[in-house]
């Protein structure tokens, strides 16, 4: 079993995904940040923590079109909010600021990305249940939005990666699903046609709910899924599902 997924075992703990949250030692500091633009500061410098951030950058990031009318000391409020709520020790620098958590710091993206990791290397060695566990964990954080309300250039960059987390999450619960069969494949089956809703011409949704259906006893719907997919590339892209498909396709009907 890899390193177990336990964000309580920090006492710095930072959820940027859903209702950001903050706890330092077991104590929620969120309500010191006092609004929006103070949480908008803290996700900013926690997903760009190491290296120094100059002040302009952070005032492209926190109002990215109308500025205050006082920049700077918008800027100083903020920043001494979070020093704040952090600890006068989590920023350093003056014209320059760089983010300091403890080398054990929780962040749920980091531990988003740490699982995905770990469920795509169980997933290689054919560790159904590993994989299967893990990719959930991603997909818990994956699953939620980043920022709700706030809309800027970065912002956005981030909510793409999210989704891209939650597609390579629902791929790996599919297959593993499948491997692991039983109960399970109702879950594979579930995570196969989620895959197909969020990205219709990603192949890999039809193949699992496919593999899925036939693991299952229902050949004739895997046979309506690969039809699905045939009439949906034709159509649309004017190109032919891919080999890997095609063969399971040809050996259903065979």
């Amino acid at each position: 079993m890899s390193e177990s997924f336990d964000p309580t075992a920090a006492a710095t703990r930072i959820q940027l995904c859903g209702r950001l949250k903050a706890d330092v030692d077991g104590v929620h500091v969120t309500p010191r940040l006092r609004g929006q633009q103070g949480r908008v500061l803290l996700a900013y410098l926690v997903l760009n923590r190491g290296r120094p951030v100059s002040r302009g950058e952070l005032v492209e990031a926190l109002w990215p079109e109308k500025r205050p009318t006082d920049t700077p000391a918008a800027v100083r409020t903020q920043l001494s909010r979070l020093r704040n709520a952090l600890g006068t020790e989590a920023l350093a620098g003056r014209n320059t600021i760089e983010l300091r958590l403890p080398e054990d710091a929780w962040v749920d993206l980091e531990a988003a990305e740490r699982a995905i990791r770990t469920a795509e290397t169980a997933l290689a060695n054919e560790d159904w249940r590993e994989a299967w566990i893990h990719a959930h964990i991603a997909l818990n954080v994956a699953g939620r939005p980043f920022l709700a309300g706030f809309d800027a250039p970065w912002v956005q960059e981030v909510r793409d990666d999210m989704v891209e987390l939650e597609l390579r999450s629902r791929e790996i619960i599919a297959r593993s699903g499948i491997g692991l069969g039983g109960s399970e494949l109702g879950v594979a089956e579930r995570a196969a046609r989620s895959l197909i809703r969020s990205a219709p011409f990603r192949e890999t949704g039809y193949l699992y709910l496919m593999q899925a259906l036939v693991a299952a006893g229902n050949t004739a719907e895997a046979v309506r899924a690969y039809d699905d997919l045939r009439r949906l590339l034709g159509s649309e892209l004017g190109t032919a599902p891919g080999a890997e498909i095609q063969a399971l396709h040809r050996e259903l009907i065979g």
